[in-house]
């Protein structure tokens, strides 16, 4: 037998190889000759073998790889699937030190899996987590759908927003280079998005647009009792703006009150002196209409305790409070027009709430001039549906959604319909 057969045989593997050694060669000169023949035979059938068992081994390489890289975005990803939460430990014991808690439906990287321990990193958390309260791989990415939230990015200068997936459909607004949106659903060549909250719900070209899936994280330790420190000084905050205001009411109240008996005071005078009833009752006419304009006049005319840059940071310590539709609480929740309502209350400054109506108060500057503590606007077909107050450096903090809650971002985060003076 020819050496160059056995090495092919052997590449080829053990049954080839079974084949060769079956054969029973005669030693006589003929028959080995006879055997070279039929063992180049072989040869051209196994050529045959190994080409066909390379195509196959490329074949099944090729459609693991295309797997693999169809679940790459899931492939370390681990979801929480407690009721509530899962302690995050220091080390693979129950005794060991809490450094963290990951929410139920919150996501993190799995480092490595130690039998009934996962080690993860989420956040600011590194850890280790019970098996038993973690998704991961294919369950994971079952799972990715109901508790992630995709985003779409923006990967164009400006893109618009149109009515319909269709290019001739109407431009609802404009969006900048760098924000996301939320994706309310996807069609061949169009994503659907969402703007604050749903006040703008069109389609943008998937040509211009990056699609991620995003999951809440962990909370350490540490930012939790942030968190709770932050909460409770809101709140007192709050408390203390109530209290102002109940007590500001209390005297227009009394203002009131008075403003009454005297004017009973003056009926009775009048009424008991017949000759001077016409004077009397045009000096309370005088009077009651210098009082309405007055009212009219501080309806109209703002002043505040603190000036635009001071209200601008008394804003900035709720970010990170939830959105509630309808809502005025800084703490637990309040909508666009409910938080700058609810701030320029804080320093005597009496809004609707209503960003359409709050649209038609102070004086209008323009985007250039802005100055903290003015109020941005933001409209849909020409009607005013977002408010939010700017704070400098192009930015501005706003009640965004009930997904991004009190939070800051770009002015430009869409086309800004105008821009309202308050203060100052």
């Amino acid at each position: 037998m020819k050496k160059s057969s056995i090495v092919k045989a052997t590449l080829c593997g053990v049954t080839a190889l079974a084949i060769v050694a079956s054969m029973n060669v005669p030693k006589t000169s003929s028959a080995t000759l006879n055997a070279e023949k039929g063992l180049a035979g072989i040869s051209i059938t196994l050529d045959k073998y190994c080409a066909q068992e390379a195509e196959t081994v490329n074949q099944q390489t090729v459609a693991s790889q295309s797997a693999i890289n169809q679940g790459a975005e899931y492939a370390n990803l681990a979801i929480s699937i407690a009721q509530v939460s899962v302690n995050i430990r220091e080390e693979e014991t129950t005794d060991s030190k809490v450094v963290g808690k990951l929410y139920r439906g919150a996501a993190a990287d799995v480092l490595a899996i130690d039998g009934e321990w996962v080690q993860i990193k989420s956040g600011s958390c590194t850890g280790y987590v019970s098996a038993d309260y973690l998704a991961v791989g294919e369950r994971a990415e079952e799972l990715a759908d109901t508790f992630g939230t995709k985003y779409a990015k923006v990967t164009t200068t400006t893109l618009r927003v149109r009515e319909k997936d269709d290019k001739s459909s109407d431009c609802l607004t404009l969006i900048p280079l760098g924000e996301s949106y939320e994706v309310i659903g996807q069609e061949d060549g169009w994503v659907k998005i969402s703007i604050d909250d749903g006040d703008i719900k069109g389609y943008v070209s998937s040509e211009f647009v990056e699609v991620s899936t995003k999951f809440d994280h962990a909370i350490s330790t540490e930012e939790e009792e942030a968190a709770k420190a932050a909460a409770e000084a809101a709140r007192l905050a709050e408390e203390e703006a109530a209290k102002a205001a109940a007590e500001e009411a209390a005297e227009e109240a009394a203002r009131a009150a008075a403003a009454q008996a005297a004017a009973s005071a003056s009926k009775s005078t009048s009424s008991s002196r017949r000759s001077s009833s016409s004077s009397s009752s045009s000096r309370s006419s005088s009077s009651s209409s210098s009082s309405s304009s007055s009212s009219s006049s501080s309806s109209s005319t703002v002043t505040a305790s603190g000036s635009g840059s001071e209200i601008a940071s008394y804003a900035l310590q709720f970010v990170g409070n939830p959105y509630v539709y309808g809502g005025t609480s800084l703490t637990n929740g309040c909508d666009c027009s409910g938080f700058v309502m609810s701030v320029y209350a804080h320093f005597g400054v009496s809004l609707p709430h209503s960003s359409a109506s709050q649209a038609g108060y102070g004086t209008r500057v323009s985007l250039s001039e802005a100055k903290p503590g003015d109020l941005v606007f933001y409209a849909s077909g020409g009607r005013v549906n977002h408010v939010g107050m700017y704070i400098g450096g192009g930015q501005i903090v706003n009640a965004a959604c009930a997904r991004e809650g009190i939070n800051v971002k770009s002015v430009n985060y869409r086309t800004v319909y105008c821009v309202r003076r308050i203060v100052g």
